[in-house]
């Protein structure tokens, strides 16, 4: 047996116990910061114009959850009103108003009518008693608008009906002025209200098809689970039928698409009313529109069309390759039988990946929230020479300010903060979030090299199963977090450090959509490319790192030049593995997830008679459609993941065998005997 096989159960001659860097500390600091001076009530209570919370038990505001803006007109867009930077006093009220109707109004009802007055007066300051300067200090709201609560906050009641866009079923209103108002005013003023208002009610409806689906949907994902592991267990006997079933059965699967598609798209090309684009009817809430156009099978269509090609052209000029990934794919399985603990490591993976976010996800509120209450000089004539400078609500009576501009207030505008901590926030925000990026590659990384070390013992056996150790997952991850945390933590930063980067240079493209330096956005589109490519190489190579870290115990640089340049002598089979093997389990995975997508779709749209009677009630049928369909996708990929890292470590197992035994192929130490003479044939062919 050689030194590789000591290593790989474990028995480091020389162990080098890796260290976490403490690369960290700025984000200990920031966590730390974030939570003395973080308060998540900031963000999850609206604040009105005096920096109180609206809601919170405890206080005055207990039972007045809304938030009311005085003058909506004021507000730019809806962006404005969601950072709560109105330039107009908002006030914390207990429902929104349900009627139009202004002060004027309410003075002259005042003596005749007092219920007219008690209802007006619940959205003036608390306090107020009818002052003669109600309007100038805006003690009162000037103007009151039916609206709903969206957010927490009170936005005018849109509703368009017949095309025509109206409030409480009027298209025009009076303010104090009495001069007569249109609709699309307050539309114009909350820019983007509608349709926010029609995503709130298509939330609704989905949340409702949640709520009455969800027993089904378990049920969907608990038979993609049960199929995955059934795949799993039968490719362990039958690996070389069931992958070959599996390219004929996703050929003739997306066949079946093709065909159906041009079914419904000859059907629908003899109606007149199908013959409309896409783009004519734009957004639709209802996405049934969209399959009673022609247009949409025929985009169905060609991209089914393009996936059966790229399917059959791979299969033509690949065919001697996919036995060699078959081969592999059967010895995987094998190794997989005798360890099926290894199925189940995903779970941890999911759990570890689960506190990594519930981490980042705190942090960052608690970092958003850490700010101070800011307010700001709200004038009420133009040209006010304070307007929009802080301010003390404590002071601000006493100060010149209400002199020389007779009406301003000093009202809240924001959380923020002069001190050098508020000033690098956002940089903090940035740690964050590389810290998270860290974390979720240190799991994965974690859990790569605790299957290439379960594996690695399974390859290096003699004789199958004895000499296989026992409790090789546990003992692989024992090892992993003993000796090898700074290497794999090192090689999750450096990849981390390259995503944020991705991360940075999405948000610059994101706000130069609009520039018109077309080098400047050739230069962004160029290193958005570049460092997408370094992302996928610097995860390759993490990869076959971890797995020779797993087999030799040594650190990440040397186990990644190792697996570099023992992959570039192997450069041909590396493409046999990387790409074919990737396609069959990729195969495997549709399968999985179109067989169970399909099957809930002939049950949630009634096709299945002898349960038709238990499918819930449902508004839009694709949501727990598409819930299943990608549920048992993920599921799938989960078991696929073992699988694929499993032939992963044989592989380069298989390669250091080769070399060790001077390349030849012929009596290597640990080869299954199928996969030798599928090699001996290639190496005859050469």
């Amino acid at each position: 047996m050689t030194d590789n096989a000591n290593l790989a159960w474990g028995v480091h001659s020389s162990p080098v116990t890796d260290h976490p860097p403490s690369y960290f500390i700025p984000d200990v600091f920031g966590f730390f910061a974030a939570w003395i001076h973080g308060d998540p009530r900031k963000v999850v209570y609206p604040t009105d114009s005096y920096g109180q919370f609206c809601g919170q038990k405890g206080t005055n505001n207990a039972k007045k959850a809304i938030l009311f803006y005085f003058n909506i007109l004021k507000c730019a867009s809806p962006s404005v009103l969601i950072n709560l930077q109105c330039p107009t006093t908002q006030l914390c009220v207990p429902k929104c108003p349900d009627r139009f109707a202004t002060y004027s109004e309410m003075q002259y009802h005042h003596r005749s009518n007092k219920s007219y007055w008690e209802y007006y007066r619940q959205f003036c300051k608390p306090g107020f008693d009818n002052p003669n300067k109600v309007l100038r200090d805006e003690d009162c709201p000037s103007m009151i608008v039916p609206s709903r609560p969206f957010l927490q906050r009170c936005f005018p009641d849109f509703i368009t009906r017949n095309g025509t866009l109206t409030v409480a079923n009027r298209t025009a209103f009076k303010d104090v002025l009495g001069e007569t108002r249109s609709v699309t005013e307050l539309r114009d003023a909350a820019n983007g209200i509608t349709s926010l208002l029609d995503a709130k009610e298509v939330g609704m409806k989905i949340f409702e098809d949640y709520a009455s689906s969800w027993y089904w949907i378990l049920i969907g994902l608990l038979v993609a689970m049960v199929v995955s592991l059934i795949f799993i267990l039968l490719l362990r006997f039958t690996a070389g039928f069931l992958l070959w079933f599996i390219i004929f059965a996703v050929i003739a699967l997306v066949a079946y698409g093709i065909w159906h598609c041009y079914e419904e798209f000859v059907a629908l090309k003899e109606k007149p009313s199908a013959d409309v684009t896409i783009s004519d009817i734009g957004f639709q809430t209802d996405f049934h529109v969209y399959l009673q156009l022609s247009q949409t099978w025929l985009v169905f269509m060609i991209s089914l069309s393009v996936t059966e090609a790229v399917i059959i052209l791979m299969l033509i000029f690949l065919r001697n390759r996919v036995r060699i990934a078959i081969a592999l794919l059967k010895e995987g399985s094998k190794a997989i039988g005798y360890i099926m603990s290894t199925l189940f490591y995903p779970i941890v993976t999911f759990l570890l990946l689960a506190v990594s976010i519930s981490y980042w996800a705190v942090t960052a509120v608690f970092l958003a929230s850490s700010g101070d209450a800011i307010y700001k000089v709200m004038p009420s004539q133009p040209n006010c020479m304070y307007a929009n400078l802080t301010c003390n609500p404590e002071t601000f009576n006493k100060s010149n300010i209400t002199k020389v501009c007779p009406g301003s207030q000093c009202m809240f505008a924001f959380y923020g903060g002069e001190s050098p901590y508020h000033r690098y926030i956002f940089i903090l925000q940035l740690c964050n979030l590389l810290v998270f990026l860290w974390l979720v590659n240190f799991t994965i990384a974690l859990g790569q090299c605790t299957l290439a070390g379960a594996f690695a013992s399974y390859y290096w056996a003699l004789k199958k199963p004895a000499d296989i150790p026992p409790c090789p997952l546990f003992s692989s991850f024992s090892r992993a977090i003993r000796y090898h945390t700074g290497s794999l933590a090192f090689g999750s930063l450096i990849l981390a450090v390259v995503q944020l980067i991705r991360i940075v240079l999405e948000y610059l493209d994101h706000k130069l959509k609009g520039a018109q330096n077309t080098f400047a956005r050739f230069l962004l589109c160029c290193l958005k490319c570049c460092f997408w490519c370094l992302e996928r190489v610097i995860k390759f190579m993490n990869r076959n790192a971890y797995i020779m870290i797993a087999i030799y115990g040594k650190n990440f640089c040397t186990s990644a030049r190792e697996a570099f340049f023992l992959l570039m002598r192997n450069v041909v089979r590396v493409a046999v593995l990387d790409k074919v093997t990737d396609f069959l389990l990729f195969l495997g995975k549709v399968l999985i997830a179109g067989s169970v997508g399909a099957l809930a779709f002939l049950f949630f749209t009634h096709k299945i008679p002898v349960i038709q009677e238990e499918v819930p009630s449902l508004n839009y049928y694709w949501v727990p459609l598409l819930t299943v369909t990608l549920g048992s996708y993920l599921i799938a990929h989960g078991f696929f993941s073992v699988y694929a890292m499993c032939v992963d470590t044989l592989f380069l197992c298989f390669l250091l065998d080769l070399e060790n035994n001077n390349g030849s192929a012929a009596r290597p130490y640990h080869m299954s005997t199928s996969l030798r003479k599928i090699l001996n044939k290639r190496n005859r062919k050469r």
